[in-house]
Formats: C-alpha cells, structure tokens, sequence
C-alpha cells in the first residue's frame, strides 16, 4: 500500500516537472525574438535621390525603401570627413566633444577608447555583428566589435589614398593608360577619377559586398541569435568607377547642373575636398569648366544608381529569406557632396551641401513618413538601443528618433552641432552658423546663412546688422556646446 502511494506521487512529481519544462519551453518559443538590424551605410551619398525630390537622378530602390519605412529630410552629420563622421556615429559622440574625432585618419576603436561602439554593444547583448566592406573607416575595422572578422574586397591597406595598382577598383585596361603620379604623403600611381567598362555588377568592389552580404542574410536566416549586419558600400566615394549600364540611364545633356556656380556674396574664402584634382587623373576643366561639370555630375549619377541597384538586391534577399517582417532597415549616407555648386567638388566645409545626407529607418509597422526635425548621426546609437529594448549607455550625446518615428508630430532637437579642425558650426531650422578658432584661440565669426531665405547658401550674412542678434545668440549656443 505504501509503496503504491509512493509510486504515484512519483508519477505526480514527474508530471508536475514535465508540465513545467512545457511551460517553460512555450514561453521561451513564444517570446518575440530581438529584431535583426541591416545596416547600409554609402560613402559620400548626399540627399541626390529621387525620394528627396531630386528629378534627375534615378533610384527607384532607395525611394522604395525610405516609402516603406522613414525619410529624415534633415538629417546632417556631425562631421563633413569620412573616418571621423563615422567614428561619431559609431560611438555616438560629437567631434571635440568627449573625445576627439577629427582627422580622416581617426580611428573608431582608439579615439573613442573607453566607449563602446554600438555593434560592440549589441555584441555584449547578445547580438551576432557581422561588418561586410566599409563601415568603419581603417582597414583594420574595430575587432572587438565584431562576432566574425570584418571582411572586405579590397587588400589595400593604405586608407583615403587611392593608388591604382593596389587599390584594384579599377577594371578597364584604358584607366591604366590614364594614370599620374600623385605627390602627397606616399607617391604613386592613381588613376582616373572615372571608368565607364561594360561589366557585371560583381566586378567591382560594391559588387562584392553586396553579394557577400546577401550569403550572410541566408546564412543568418537559419540562426536563432538576432544579428547586427553592417554593409558599406564604397560609392560614389572616388573614383566614380561603375557598370556601363547604369551610365547609360543618362543622357549626360540633360542632366540639370548647379545653378549657382559662382563664389558666395560676402564670403572671403570656402573650399571643399581636393581629392578629385589631388589624387585621381583625366580632371581635365576642374573645377569650372562646363564639360567637367556635366562629366563628373554624369559619373557621380551613375555610382549612385550602381549603390541603388545593390540596395534592390538586398532587400529582394531580406524578403526571400523571411527575415523582412522582424529587420530594421538603416540606410545611411556618411557626410555630403559638393557637384559644382560654388564650384566646389567634395567635402571638407562647413556648408550644407558637405553636412547633410540621407537617413533612411524601416521600421517594421511603420511607412511613408517623411519628417522634418532636425536630426544628426549621432542620434543613430540611441535610436537602435530603443528599438531593439537594451538601455541606451550613458556616454551617448545623441537623442533617440523611435519617438519621431512613432510620433511624427514629436519636437526633437532645435540645433545641431558639427566640428571640423578649427571650424565649429552649428544648425538651426532658419540659419547655419560657423566660427574659426584661431591659434591664439581667437573666435573667428565667419559664415551665417539663412536657410528660409537662402537655401542654397548665395549670400552669407555674417555681418549684417539685421542679423546681429542671431550672431550673438548661435555663437553663445556654440560656446556652451564645445567648450
């Protein structure tokens, strides 16, 4: 008899226990898991798309995008540069502000040591990261940052000078016939700063990435650990090298040229990048000729629909792999670019045209929203903290857009704050003010532009009295912010 009761509060116990494994398991299997993120960053991508309502360009798989998700209409970097644009998104810190991030040779995983970046913190969650071409800006990438090593194409290790035997980015045997000897910091031989070559997508370096990145998407479609996928596109960065078919989308004649090729009123001096001139061949009529600006615009398009192109086939891959419905989709756009307004070529100034680039979220439940807040990049780490549920670190400068996105009518920031060398800037809805501090730390009040009169910055109105009180109040708000 006891041994019977025995037995069956044995057999009690062990269903009590299974039931409870069940539960368990149930609950397990029924909680969401984390969203995936596929980050797309391009290289020198100014707001030239068609969903930004620039006509001439054709990019029907970026406009897709940002339909099926976010536009940020104002979005700026906190840097006009590569490296350090990169490494403040990357961290979430402004230039000169906890750390220094000036220079193109800055490095993410040292000018920021102390702060992890936001694929090293979603890495310490839980999360694989995977970073596919360029995404930070040194060969050698951040290690610490990644659950595999960061692949490129490319081998060259010399970042930001583009020789043409090593850098490999250049298919036709012609671009070879074209090159000069550049005389900077290393010498060597570059090529020109286009190619036109009737080739598939994969033989260039973008090519590649992509398709790296869409066996990783297969890949990580089979794991149960959600994922941070990184993939840098190179263009239209220089050299504005691409498929012949994606050149051929234009009629070089017909594609509309600045309107305001001519130096700014009341501004004594303003360059941009020297790069093209400097470090490619064949610039034959830079910067002003009319020829060389209907070329060079013509071979920036052509990049642009080449990256456009890729993007297509990421997401075509998102939506194979039944990954779409539970990824967040950023697209990115590191800094500006100058294509001959001022006649200016590049970046490296504090104007608009180097500041602003796309942004671009797609937020699963959440399309068609074009706002028009201010935003910067460094507003990017707290924004994917939020929307994956971790807690954003306490070092971030950056203010989070999930509430924009899920609010559109939601204030967000009234300035914007960039850095580059000695010029200090920052932006509001009406103006974009700039200093120089000199050696002797003197303040230098150099340019003010009134953007809800002057969008396209003609006339700078630095020292008008009509606008001496802004003066003095943007100058106070830069003070307060970097020193």
């Amino acid at each position: 008899m006891q041994t019977s009761l025995l037995q069956k509060l044995k057999a009690v116990i062990l269903i009590l226990i299974g039931f409870f494994v069940l539960v368990s398991c149930l609950m397990k299997a029924s909680k969401p898991k984390s969203p995936n993120i596929l980050f797309i960053s391009v290289d020198d991508l100014r707001p030239e798309l068609g969903v930004y309502g620039v006509e001439d360009i054709k990019t029907p798989n970026m406009d897709k995008l940002a339909s099926e998700g976010a536009i940020f209409l104002n979005s700026y970097a906190n840097v006009p540069i590569c490296g350090a644009s990169r490494a403040s998104m990357l961290t979430g810190l402004r230039p000169a502000g906890k750390v220094t991030l000036r220079g193109a040779s800055c490095r993410s995983d040292k000018s920021a040591e102390g702060y992890a970046t936001f694929p090293e913190y979603l890495k310490q969650n839980g999360y694989h990261t995977i970073s596919n071409g360029k995404v930070m800006h040194i060969q050698e990438d951040s290690p610490q940052a990644w659950s595999e090593p960061a692949w490129r194409a490319s081998t060259n290790k010399i970042a930001g000078i583009h020789y043409y035997n090593d850098y490999n980015d250049w298919v036709n045997p012609e671009s070879g016939e074209n090159l000069k000897i550049y005389k900077g910091k290393r010498e060597g031989p570059v090529g020109p700063f286009y190619e036109i070559t009737n080739v598939e997508d994969e033989a260039y370096h973008d090519g590649q990435i992509c398709n790296k990145t869409i066996q990783d998407l297969k890949r990580l479609s089979k794991t149960v650990k959600p994922f941070f996928l990184a993939c840098g596109f190179w263009r239209p960065h220089l050299p504005f090298n691409a498929p012949k078919e994606y050149w051929d989308l234009y009629d070089r004649d017909s594609i509309n040229l600045a309107d305001n090729r001519f130096k700014p009123e009341n501004l004594e001096w303003i360059k941009s990048s020297q790069e093209l001139p400097q470090q490619y061949a064949r610039t034959e009529g830079f910067p002003d000729d009319e020829n060389f600006h209907k070329l060079a615009k013509h071979a920036y398009y052509a990049s642009v629909s080449y990256i456009d192109a890729l993007v297509g086939k990421l997401m075509k891959s998102l939506e194979e792999t039944g990954l779409a419905k539970n990824t967040i989709v950023v697209l990115w756009g590191d800094h500006g670019f100058h294509l001959g307004e001022h006649n200016l070529w590049g970046k490296h100034n504090m104007m608009d045209r180097s500041l602003r680039a796309p942004l671009l979220f797609k937020y699963p439940g959440k399309s068609g929203l074009r706002l028009t807040q201010l935003v910067d990049f460094i507003d990017i780490y707290p924004t994917l903290c939020e929307m994956t549920g971790l807690p954003v670190p306490a070092h971030c400068e950056g203010e989070s857009l999930k509430k924009i996105i899920e609010n559109p009518t939601a204030e967000h920031k009234e300035s914007l704050y960039m850095n580059f060398g000695t010029l200090y800037s920052v932006k509001t809805k009406e103006f974009l003010y700039t200093e120089r501090i000199t050696e002797e730390n003197d303040v230098k009040k150099i340019m003010l532009f009134d953007h809800k009169k002057d969008p396209n910055e003609n006339r700078n109105v630095v020292g008008s009295p009509e606008y001496q009180d802004a003066v003095d109040k943007l100058s106070k708000q830069l003070q307060n912010a970097f020193f």
